[in-house]
Formats: C-alpha cells, sequence, structure tokens
C-alpha cells in the first residue's frame, strides 16, 4: 500500500496546499520569458503524471505568468489560471493569500518559484518564515485539518523527479 496521498477524501480535512516548483529552465534575461529545457519538460510530465493519479479533479491550479512556471502546468493538461501574485518576486503572504489558505478549502496547487514556496512550506510547517530548497520540478503537500479543537498542519509529501 502507497504511502502517498491517494484522491480518497478524509473528512478530518479541510484544505490541501500543493506548492509545486517550475522544473529546470534556461537562463536569461527577461526572467519571465526563461523557457523549459529538455530536462525540464521531461521532469514536468514525470510529474505530472505522479500528481494527476492523486489530485481530485476539482483541483484549483494557479499558475506564475512566468514562461518556465506555465510549461511545467500544462503537463498536467488541466485548466489552471494565471495569477501574478504567484510571479517569481511575490511573497509568502501573497502566495498563501492567492491559495486561500486555509479557509478555502479543497485542494489547491500553486506553481511557481523559489524562495517563496520554500519559506511558505517552513512557515506552514514550523511556525517561522525561513529558507528551505525544494529541487526544481519538486512539491510539497500540505495539509489543513482539525483533529478534536485543534487545527493542525501536516506535511503529506515531498516529492522531486527523481523519486517518481
Amino acid at each position: 500500500m502507497s504511502q502517498f496521498p491517494t484522491k480518497m477524501t478524509d473528512l478530518s480535512r479541510i484544505m490541501d496546499l500543493i506548492l509545486w516548483r517550475h522544473a529546470d529552465a534556461v537562463d536569461g534575461i527577461p526572467d519571465i520569458s526563461r523557457e523549459l529545457t529538455a530536462k525540464g519538460t521531461k521532469h514536468a510530465h514525470l510529474m505530472a503524471d505522479w500528481i494527476n493519479a492523486r489530485i481530485p479533479d476539482d483541483t484549483r491550479i494557479l499558475v506564475s505568468p512566468a514562461i518556465r512556471a506555465l510549461q511545467t502546468a500544462d503537463a498536467l493538461k488541466r485548466p489552471y489560471i494565471i495569477n501574478k501574485s504567484i510571479a517569481p518576486e511575490a511573497d509568502v503572504m501573497s502566495l498563501l493569500l492567492a491559495a486561500g489558505w486555509p479557509d478555502a478549502g479543497g485542494t489547491v496547487m500553486l506553481v511557481g518559484h523559489q524562495p517563496a514556496f520554500g519559506r511558505a512550506a517552513m512557515l506552514l510547517l514550523s511556525g517561522i518564515e525561513t529558507d528551505m530548497s525544494i529541487k526544481k520540478s519538486g512539491l510539497l503537500w500540505i495539509s489543513n485539518r482539525v483533529r478534536g479543537t485543534t487545527q493542525q498542519n501536516v506535511l503529506r509529501a515531498v516529492i522531486s523527479p527523481d523519486m517518481v
């Protein structure tokens, strides 16, 4: 039996937040126009297959307007919304507000950038906004749930392309 999240519904869960960092991109300027490398495209598709097998059909997907993030999200072959609040220069609060964390409910996936994704994950998991590296095309899946009268943030999965 897999330890990873499945599409099964857990009624004690309020919201799932998936932070998916864009795949490997070429260097260049302007930053917003950088495209995926061949390696990045391959990794985006590997991760998309893993993600699609596990996320609900009604997952809300918000994507940075950067080309590399859009190309990463395209691998999912699902509809998404481009959201400037999660662009490369975004801060943690902008990410969490865009996602509606933790009150939006359901599953929300953000496709975007470091360092804000790592900082957001650290804030949600430890209560301290500090740096954490997320590998290109890697993701963190965090759930917010209520147990008794206590609200909890739970790390459900950390996956990178070399693990798929």
